[in-house]
């Protein structure tokens, strides 16, 4: 049982990592296996968080985002299939943003079925200790 935390920690390490080196049909397959060995929550959690950064790259060229906290500054609300985080935070080119998003998933957690996000304001980096926001 002690080692599920740090083998989490490890599996979610790597599956960030992959988003960002590896190409896009390798890193669809990548994550797709790095997904089905977590638990459905987590797995909700991950391919939320993989989506954010993928689309807030994707959508707007200014913004390469490598890195998402979905609970710095409220607590997202969870349903079975979705995520609503109303106090999310993303980090692109070392600088955080504020964050809202909406996240509906298919009932395994692997493909998602509505998505919507808002960038907010930038975070001053001396809040970013406050919000567990680290470079």
């Amino acid at each position: 049982m002690l080692l599920v935390a740090p083998m989490r920690k490890l599996c979610l390490t790597l599956l960030a990592s992959l988003t960002l080196v590896l190409p896009a049909k390798a890193m669809d397959n990548a994550l797709r296996a790095g997904l089905m060995k977590l638990d459905p929550q987590t797995r909700l959690e991950q391919r939320c968080d993989a989506e954010v950064l993928d689309r807030i790259s994707h959508d707007d060229h200014n913004y390469k985002a490598d890195r998402v906290v979905a609970y710095a500054f409220a607590t997202p609300q969870m349903s079975a299939d979705a995520i609503r985080s109303s106090g999310a935070a993303f980090r692109s080119k070392g600088q955080w943003y504020r964050l809202k998003f909406k996240c509906q998933t298919a009932p395994d957690h692997m493909q998602v079925l509505q998505f919507r996000y808002k960038i907010g304001d930038e975070i001053p980096e001396s809040d970013w200790a406050r919000y567990n926001l680290y470079d």
